[in-house]
């Protein structure tokens, strides 16, 4: 084991929050004026029912989104060994990735800044990036990475030393 480590959980369940808060807010908000309005003023039985999953979706992507993203960092673990890159998460039911260090596609270090950073293993420029708590019910495939981690740049060099290592001929055990 050279490195194992965890991702930062305010960081890691707060990544897309910028655009997401604003959404959130409008679509949930609207969705509980509309069920408070046919309610208050004792509309058809119909539009309150209709209200409902509007509401329920619009509490998950103002706050439940985020616990379920924080709930996905604490359960997610990040770990380089002489061999392999080691990637377990997954907020309800865990999945891990291994990558073998010789065969282990290019690396791509995002600074986020506070000591923090991201390592993207491939390319992700062309797939779509999903914040943590996002639901995409499996339709989108994440870029293998280690989100949120501190000291990511001294991770990142050593996570280029292992990789030169093995592919330099240092035999498995």
């Amino acid at each position: 084991m050279l490195w194992e480590g965890r991702p930062d959980v305010v960081a890691f369940s707060m990544r897309g929050a910028w655009y997401l808060i604003p959404f959130s807010l409008l679509s949930g908000g609207f969705a509980i004026f509309w069920e408070y309005s046919v309610i208050s003023r004792g509309g058809p039985l119909f539009f309150a029912l209709w209200g409902v999953p509007f509401v329920v979706i619009g509490s998950y992507l103002i706050f439940g989104r985020i616990l379920v993203a924080r709930r996905e960092a604490a359960r997610t673990w990040y770990a380089i060994t002489d061999r392999r890159v080691l990637i377990q998460s997954g907020a309800f039911r865990r999945s891990l990735i291994q990558m073998d260090l010789r065969d282990l596609p290019m690396s791509q270090l995002d600074d986020q800044g506070r000591d923090l950073g991201t390592i993207t293993f491939g390319l992700s420029s062309g797939s779509m990036r999903l914040p943590p708590g996002w639901p995409s019910m499996g339709m989108y495939a994440r870029p293998a990475a280690f989100s949120a981690i501190r000291d990511s740049a001294r991770v990142f060099e050593m996570l280029q030393d292992a990789k030169a290592e093995a592919r330099d001929g240092a035999t498995p055990r």
